[in-house]
């Protein structure tokens, strides 16, 4: 069975086919949010605690972090704005993190101060990435997200991007990466604009699952994008992928709806065992109401202070925020 492991400085993650969906909290990201943007560009990192809190406090398995606040020379901004944020986050949550950039000196020094064992968010199919990203990977020995898009652009033609993401799995596997440390991204187009996208990437899955043997995730909320009700639509869509294999997403966790849906789907997955969790975080639910998971343990409060402390000192997006 396919086990691609994370790891914070003191907890291990597994995400896998037999294991509970790996939550990937998609909010410290500035891109399209143009107040946090301007936060950490000044050196301001509230909003960025604010959001580490609670997405930890609302059951993500694991963070995201993105520092892209600028398209104006990212190699010389960067990688600085992502160490600082990296190390502000890691003082705060126990949660291993995902360090997410197009910028290669930017993952290079995020991979230099990440804790345990972080996921490296991400390598395309063109083979300048492939050349700068995957000899990183080799180096720190992390697992990667691979997009399975390359020089062409993203197909609209689902063969077409797995045979992509086969590619990117070959020429890791060249550099000495095992497949089970490549976390594809098959690319979830919107279903507003492409009516058959829900079916593309459910039978794209089932073929990533099955002849490469692989995890995979993706930007959950580009499904629906331009629609109303996004929530509704992006409830939906978590089980239908969790059922045709996906085993992780980057999302909101703070959004209960989406969560009562992943969860909802290990109990049914059997991942949940015994139902454990959904009893523990629904016992006392009420109609109307939204339970909160168990708390997840966070630094000791000097170290998070410290951070707080740091807070005035100092990628195209694909994904559409929720």
């Amino acid at each position: 069975m396919t086990r691609t492991i994370v790891a914070s400085a003191t907890r291990e993650i597994v995400i896998g086919f037999d294991q509970p969906f790996c939550v990937i909290g998609e909010r410290i990201n500035p891109t399209g949010r143009k107040k946090l943007a301007a936060e950490m560009q000044a050196g301001n990192f509230e909003t960025v605690i604010k959001d580490a809190l609670e997405q930890a406090a609302a059951g993500a398995t694991m963070l995201d972090v993105n520092a892209g606040v600028t398209a104006v020379d990212p190699n010389a901004t960067e990688p600085a704005l992502l160490v600082q944020t990296i190390e502000i986050v890691q003082n705060l949550v126990d949660l291993p993190i995902s360090i997410d950039s197009s910028v290669t000196a930017a993952i290079e020094a995020g991979l230099k101060v990440a804790k345990g064992r972080p996921l490296v968010n991400s390598v395309t199919g063109e083979e300048e990435k492939l050349e700068a990203i995957l000899p990183l990977v080799k180096k720190y020995n992390v697992p990667v997200v691979a997009i399975s898009n390359d020089e062409t652009g993203i197909s609209m033609d689902p063969d077409v991007r797995f045979a992509v993401a086969k590619k990117i799995v070959e020429r890791a596997m060249d550099h000495g990466i095992k497949p089970e440390d490549v976390v594809v991204d098959p690319l979830v187009m919107p279903i507003g604009a492409l009516g058959d996208a829900g079916r593309q990437v459910f039978a794209l899955l089932r073929r990533l699952r099955e002849e490469l043997k692989v995890n995979t995730t993706c930007g959950l909320s580009n499904i629906s994008f331009g629609l109303p009700h996004r929530h509704g639509i992006n409830g939906a869509f978590i089980p239908m992928v969790i059922g045709a294999g996906m085993t992780s997403a980057i999302m909101n966790p703070c959004r209960p709806q989406e969560m009562e849906a992943v969860r909802g789907a290990n109990v049914l997955n059997g991942t949940d065992k015994d139902c454990m969790n959904w009893i523990r975080t629904y016992k006392d639910y009420k109609p109307g109401e939204h339970a909160a998971p168990a708390p997840v343990p966070v630094t000791a409060p000097g170290d998070a202070g410290a951070a707080g402390g740091r807070r005035r000192g100092g990628r195209e997006a694909r994904r559409a925020q929720g």
